[in-house]
């Protein structure tokens, strides 16, 4: 069989084993289908490009002439990261690897100005005033979020996800899981990049993969028997300290957030963190996020009181799988944290039927039409269930049932950057099932190769804020140097 060039080069990238690999055949294919001519160029009706590119004029003209004062008034005029349209999908989507030249220059140089402002060259600017400015400018411009999805045990997926992201120092400081999920940014979020380096490294992953073969070993795909809790409960204390949510976030800085949804029909779903729950233990609200109806038994949460003792936390409640009613909480994090930018690895079975559209893929007049028939169709399911919610409260299951399912289809499921699998995982009974050790290593590396093809793009729309983040933690440090010397010299 004769393969054309681009043929052979995305042979290349399909069968590479590492992500520099796939990043040079990603290149090549580039140069060799042509797509790289239209990169250089800086036109495109999906962004502004003539403001971008006076923009970067000015910044670049300002920043080598060392002019400071210059470069705040020109950023003053505002730092957000889809400014002029420079982060619509189709801009990101059309290349194997980046985007337009011009959109990586732009926030090179916003970065080289941010930079510039933050050294001890820009001493004339008072510092109160630079600082107020880091502050507006991290607000204005948002952070960014990786949500992963429940999982059963397609959890691996995630692992994948998280360990490509991690290698490029990629990952973001905010995380939040439901289910499977809620175990792997458990596990990231409670533990130092020391750790994680010697985590990640395969033979060690290979090593944890064997002893977490007793994790769901009793659901298998003809067979189902309710595995017990001590079994999922032997896993979480080896794999995640014994922290509450504060203490996990003063240990490594990372924003955990962990979805569980209420057992009563009228409570709502939480979402746990360092903010809204600080003394929460993490290993119990992991094991009610896992707890799958039917599967495992609902769980009541525990916290850290005042005499650091733990106790019962709501001892009335109990909480299940997250997944069911919040398995990306995309708004609450955006109102707890200013994120305005989702990461999605997402690998929910139930919810491929929702994977349409997603990023990238151009709108036509059939897909137009077709989400607004799911739209209407979503919107008679809820007005149907709503008449007869009277019937259906006659019957405790089927009324548990019905709330499931107008909880599942209610949800969204995609965010700005979707990482999912190549092929849908089509046996349903095969979602909670015990895996052999070579599938799930498979699992991770297509978590692996799925998350390739998205850093470049996750790249360039996080620099900004992660500049930004870099910059006010420098700073905050700075202060705290400064207070411990103040009392150490009172002392």
């Amino acid at each position: 069989m004769v393969f054309s060039a681009t043929g052979r080069l995305q042979a290349e990238m399909d069968a590479a084993t590492s992500y520099e690999e796939w990043k040079a055949a990603a290149i090549a294919h580039d140069n060799e289908s042509g797509i790289v001519k239209w990169k250089k160029s800086d036109e495109s009706k999906h962004f502004d490009h003539a403001s971008i590119r006076r923009r970067l004029r000015k910044l670049r003209r300002l920043t080598n002439n060392g002019d400071c004062v210059g470069v705040l008034f020109a950023l003053n005029e505002g730092i957000h990261g889809n400014i002029d349209g420079m982060g619509h999908a189709r801009l990101h989507g059309k290349a194997k690897f980046g985007t337009k030249k011009l959109i990586v220059d732009y926030v090179d140089a916003v970065v080289a100005g941010l930079e510039l402002i933050a050294s001890d060259c820009a001493d004339e600017i008072p510092f109160d005033e630079r600082l107020d400015f880091f502050r507006r400018a991290q607000h204005c411009n948002g952070c960014s979020a990786f949500m992963m999805s429940g999982a059963g045990t397609l959890l691996f997926f995630h692992v994948g996800a998280v360990k490509a992201l991690w290698q490029q120092g990629l990952l973001p400081q905010i995380l939040s899981g439901s289910s499977g999920g809620a175990l792997v940014s458990t596990v990231i979020s409670t533990n130092q990049d020391k750790n994680l380096e010697d985590f990640f490294q395969p033979e060690n992953l290979v090593h944890e993969i064997e002893l977490e073969q007793g994790l769901l070993k009793h659901l298998s795909a003809f067979k189902l028997e309710v595995a017990t809790t001590e079994d999922v409960s032997n896993v979480i204390e080896r794999l995640i300290p014994d922290l509450t949510f504060l203490e996990a976030f003063e240990l490594t800085g990372r924003r955990l957030n962990v979805s569980i949804a209420a057992e009563e029909k009228h409570q709502t779903s939480r979402l746990l963190n360092a903010i809204t729950t600080p003394n929460v233990y993490v290993r119990e609200a992991v094991m009610a996020s896992t707890a799958i109806p039917g599967f495992f038994p609902p769980v009541t949460l525990a916290a850290k009181n005042d005499k650091g003792k733990r106790q019962p936390y709501l001892p009335s409640r109990k909480w299940v799988d997250g997944s069911l009613s919040d398995d990306l909480p995309a708004k609450r994090l955006a109102r707890l944290y200013g994120v305005n930018h989702f990461i999605v690895s997402q690998v929910n079975p139930h919810v491929f039927p929702f994977l349409t559209n997603t990023e990238g893929e151009k709108k036509s007049v059939m897909s137009t039409m077709r989400l607004a028939t799911e739209a209407t169709a979503r919107e008679w399911i809820n007005a149907s269930a709503s008449m007869l919610e009277k019937p259906l409260s006659m019957n405790p299951i089927v009324n548990r049932l019905t709330n499931l399912g107008l909880g599942i289809i209610n949800q969204d499921y995609i965010g700005d950057i979707n990482i999912i699998p190549e092929k849908a995982f089509l046996n349903p009974l095969k979602w909670l099932s015990h895996r052999p050790i070579e599938e799930v290593v498979d699992l991770i590396e297509m978590g692996e190769r799925a998350t390739w093809p998205k850093i470049e793009q996750i790249r360039i729309q996080t620099k900004i804020s992660r500049v930004l983040g870099r910059i006010l933690g420098d700073i905050d440090r700075d202060f705290q140097r400064l207070a411990g010397d103040i009392t150490r010299r009172a002392g």
